[in-house]
């Protein structure tokens, strides 16, 4: 990425390293992995100082945000629009991300969904009262969502929208902030839209999870990799004080509940995250392929996914539209 930073080939007391830590602004760091769940070449490094990992050297941003335009959904879901199963998938997500934040939500709120993919949790949220809107880069998710849930998503970059400062009580931002190639700047942007005594949902894959194999820990579309301890200083470092955490059954994601400090803005802290990258590098080197594969993860994993596709099969065939679908899984919710 072409920016002051990465002009700079820093070289740590440690391994080499092409750009400072996006949390405390460290150059020392350690190679965490080089290879990723395909098994090709991919350099992630952890920050000696506080923990946060990240991909370096990062990919330029003006192939991000091409890839994230145009090739990401086409890459991982082999389709510009979703299928009648990515919505049906998609949908019974929605219910579980909305019984995680449901508390949060009061009637009639003006909410956002950064990452807003096909628009399911948009549409969610305006069929509950809500002046629900949405941001999404993916050209074809978004165009869907606008076209058949009549959602208002904005097509384009979390870190290129102007909105209106203090403009908005509930702010969700889903499996977005590990892509984003200056985390700290989007969660200082969130802030500046969110009212006082607003809510931004942040939720990440975490690091530490021993739920997936641990050649799957890392890949290209993943720049971040969070836990608990980064992304709560995370969000310290650009003004937003942590009400409460939450993990998924199987420890694989992090929901993080902030809401902006009175205090502003965080200078970079000193002295790190202490023990953290310590605690990191043990669980991912003790999470070796045997000690996995021992496990119960990976067949209750097998079993829920092939459990998954056969309901996926026996309900989309029943409906014409991703509306149709949506509408029937939040009847019965």
């Amino acid at each position: 990425m072409k920016n002051q930073s990465a002009a700079i080939n820093v070289i740590s007391a440690e391994k080499p390293c092409s750009i400072p830590c996006n949390l405390c602004g460290s150059v020392i760091v350690e190679e965490l992995s080089l290879v990723d769940r395909d098994n090709r070449y991919l350099r992630t490094v952890i920050c000696r100082e506080c923990g946060l990992a990240w991909t370096d050297p990062r990919p330029e941003k003006e192939d991000m945000r091409r890839y994230y335009s145009k090739d990401y959904r086409l890459k991982y879901k082999g389709t510009f629009e979703p299928r009648m199963k990515h919505i049906d998938r998609a949908g019974h997500v929605v219910l579980s991300r909305y019984e995680r934040v449901r508390d949060y939500l009061k009637s009639g709120m003006k909410t956002l969904d950064v990452g807003a993919g096909g628009g399911e949790f948009v549409y969610r949220l305006k069929t509950l009262g809500h002046d629900a809107s949405g941001i999404e880069p993916n050209e074809g998710y978004a165009g869907y969502a606008i076209k058949e849930y009549g959602v208002n998503v904005q097509v384009g970059f979390i870190q290129d929208a102007e909105l209106d400062d203090a403009s908005f009580d509930f702010i969700t931002i889903f499996h977005v902030l590990e892509h984003a190639e200056d985390p700290l700047s989007v969660l200082q942007k969130l802030r500046s839209w969110i009212k006082p005594g607003g809510t931004i949902v942040v939720e990440v894959p975490n690091i530490e999870a021993v739920c997936q194999a641990p050649v799957h820990r890392f890949h290209l579309a993943h720049i971040y990799s969070f836990n608990e301890s980064t992304l709560v200083h995370m969000g310290r470092r650009a003004g937003l004080d942590a009400v409460e955490v939450k993990f998924s059954p199987d420890r694989g994601n992090i929901t993080v509940f902030f809401r902006r400090a009175d205090s502003g803005m965080d200078k970079p802290f000193e002295g790190g995250i202490s023990g953290n990258c310590e605690h990191v590098l043990e669980v991912v080197n003790k999470h070796t392929s045997f000690v996995h594969f021992t496990s119960s993860y990976p067949y209750v994993r097998f079993f829920n996914k092939l459990r998954r596709i056969i309901d996926e099969g026996l309900s989309v065939g029943k409906f014409t539209s991703g509306k149709q679908i949506l509408d029937d899984i939040f009847k019965s919710a």
